[in-house]
């Protein structure tokens, strides 16, 4: 973590000082806004928390809640997720709080007695090979709550409007904030009261029912599965073995997906209700807890629960359904989108994967910048038609992996070609649920893989897989990612060719053209009154080791001066690691190259360093020139050479 940069903190360093509609923010909804987000779930919350850090940007979030969230339904955190908390600042706190899934067991019929049950496989969890990240159990709740305090702490100062329903909106053709947002109160002093809010923009997270859909007129397409699952958060005393540890559960008498919760005594079962027939009109849903109980119970034998506490339980049919389009505009139109759907309100499926709440944060990720970038004016509205180009694809994607395994965990124990069926399928499609397997295509944020084979291990439309480097400055092992923050900025990692600091190399020309030519991204984009950093957080990495770099030999571009008091700043250089070498582990190419990631923390592109004017013209499709004369930013930027 770097502060001290705008002067001296005493203080909690998270608490960012506050700026724009931070400062003296209102209590009340102010009859305009820049942003409305409807809904403080996953998905808005984050937003809010990304919104934030554009603090000249009017975001107000309204929930029909009267409070926070207290019993959170989404539980399972899959490591993407812990790698944006980690761009958010909070991972490491909330990954201490969570339940860590280290293994998860399978059980199955006794081949001697098929009315008992036998473990039949230990399979450890995907994520201890995937990545530096944990797959965690944490409750929704605890989620929001981290988000909201990052909100609060951004310049924005965010808080949501709680007590607040939304109840209908109408897009109009003109003006500077087309929404018109009809809202009503609906808890505290103001309660039946409606008013009106005029907003340019307009992000529904407001779930499965949302009416931020039906306002814009867009459709969930699917349909039910005729299945039930009924599913308890209970605290017991039992003498089933794995009470602590995730279990897939196929017996005889039907299916159970147990999940240990944060906590160290709370358990989330899943379990088989069965069928459900077509003229049910979903009574299903009305089945008593004890009888959710027994049947738990009776796929467990030989094994019971006591159950000493329900702290929440719920019964649902498996849903598949995505919606048509998850912004509000007409097929054939190329207008700017206005309304944007995320999270539920444009995808739900079973709970069975973990996904729901994960693919919704990325939801809010991708959205967030987006809108920030636009709303401050460094790129042109086509920008926002991405979000629905890039995250519906996804959507789809997790409803048809969520169905097979669905699917799976219905299927009785004589369905299965071998008791390895199911094991195989969880170990071999770990990709996808742990949120590294999406890969946006070719547009303009996502360049074409014409010099991939530069860069292989970051593929390009794929998340930035983060590899351990040395700091120079003070010889820590860090993870390159782990300094990336969700600020808005766009990270350009340049990777040195085999040159030492201060020879003559393809680096050091490409650090020259960055801090001095007119059509750098830098001179370009970066208003003449802003850090030299403030758009794009641009880092080196050497093939020596950190003790062979001279940091005073290091390129200008490389040891930026930034903040009021003009220090610099010495964590953009580093090297190969004495351990991993992130130019063997990511395959990146020893003549040198340039990687673009985008502020959502994916890979945009990939190009040689001497290809200047590739990249120049790739940020020329995404960006918007600062106002002369800020445009004819010359020389070097401020440096520590060059101030």
């Amino acid at each position: 973590m770097q502060f001290h940069h705008q002067g001296y903190v005493s203080g909690d360093p998270r608490v960012l000082p506050a700026a724009g509609e931070g400062i003296d923010r209102p209590a009340d909804l102010p009859d305009e806004v820049d942003v409305l987000v409807v809904g403080s779930g996953p998905a808005g919350m984050l937003l809010a928390a990304q919104l934030s850090q554009y603090p000249d940007i009017r975001t107000r979030v309204v929930e029909q809640r009267a409070g926070r969230l207290v019993l959170g339904q989404a539980d399972g955190i899959q490591p993407r997720s812990v790698e944006t908390f980690q761009a958010f600042g909070f991972a490491e706190r909330i990954v201490a709080e969570a339940y860590n899934i280290a293994y998860m067991n399978f059980w199955g019929p006794d081949p001697e007695n098929p009315q008992n049950i036998v473990r039949t496989s230990r399979t450890e969890d995907y994520a201890k090979h995937i990545g530096e990240f944990p797959h965690l159990i944490v409750n929704q709740a605890r989620v929001l709550d981290y988000f909201a305090e990052a909100a609060a702490n951004g310049p924005g100062r965010i808080v949501p409007d709680y007590g607040v329903e939304f109840t209908g909106l109408t897009v109009h053709e003109e003006g500077e904030h087309p929404v018109e947002v009809r809202l009503r109160y609906v808890a505290g002093p103001r309660k039946g009261e409606e008013r009106t809010v005029q907003a340019k923009y307009v992000a529904g997270g407001d779930g499965a029912k949302s009416r931020v859909r039906d306002a814009i007129g867009r459709k969930h397409l699917g349909e039910f599965a005729r299945h039930a699952w009924g599913v308890m958060d209970v605290t017991v005393n039992t003498d089933f073995p794995d009470w602590r540890i995730k279990c897939a559960i196929n017996a005889e008498a039907g299916n159970i997906l147990h999940i240990p919760r944060e906590g160290g005594y709370l358990c989330r079962m899943y379990i088989d209700l069965g069928p459900v027939a077509d003229d049910d009109n979903h009574r299903v849903r009305e089945t008593p807890i004890d009888a959710i109980i027994a049947k738990a119970n009776e796929i467990l034998h030989p094994y019971t629960i006591e159950v000493k506490q329900v702290a929440w339980s719920s019964v649902y049919e498996v849903g598949h359904r995505v919606t048509d389009k998850f912004d509000d505009v007409p097929e054939g139109s190329d207008r700017t989108p206005r309304v944007f759907l995320m999270g539920d309100a444009c995808h739900t499926h079973s709970a069975k994967a973990g996904q729901g709440m994960n693919v919704s944060m990325q939801d809010g990720f991708n959205l967030g910048w987006k809108l920030g970038s636009v709303l401050t004016g460094r790129s042109p509205e086509s920008l926002l038609a991405t979000y629905s180009a890039e995250r519906q694809p996804v959507a789809q994607e997790l409803i048809d992996f969520d169905r097979e395994w669905s699917q799976l965990m219905a299927r009785k124990p004589e369905e299965f070609e071998s008791p390895q069926e199911l094991a195989d399928f969880y170990v071999r499609t770990s990709d996808f649920p742990s949120g590294f397997l999406t890969q946006y295509t070719p547009s303009m944020i996502t360049g074409e893989a014409v010099h991939q084979e530069l860069a292989a291990g970051f593929p390009i439309g794929r998340r930035f897989k983060s590899a351990e480097v040395v700091r120079v400055c003070d010889g820590n092992v860090v993870h390159l990612g782990h300094h990336a923050r969700a600020d808005g900025r766009w990270r350009i990692y340049a990777f040195a060719d085999a040159a030492a600091a201060g020879e003559a190399s393809a680096l050091d020309s490409w650090a020259q053209w960055m801090q001095d030519a007119p059509n750098s991204p830098i001179a370009r984009f970066t208003p003449q009154d802003a850090d030299v950093d403030a758009v794009f957080d641009v880092k080196v990495v050497y093939q020596q080791t950190y003790d062979e770099v001279e940091f005073a030999k290091v390129p200008p571009l490389f040891r930026p001066q930034t903040g009021p008091l003009g220090l610099t700043d010495w964590e953009k250089v580093y090297a190969a690691g004495p351990g991993e070498d992130i130019f063997e582990a990511r395959e990146l190419s020893r003549s040198g190259v340039v990687v673009v990631v985008r502020p959502d923390q994916y890979v945009a592109h990939v190009l040689p360093p001497e290809q200047t004017d590739a990249l120049a013209d790739f940020f020329a499709g995404v960006m918007i020139p600062v106002p002369s004369p800020a445009n004819a930013r010359s020389g070097a930027p401020k440096t520590a050479a060059t101030s």
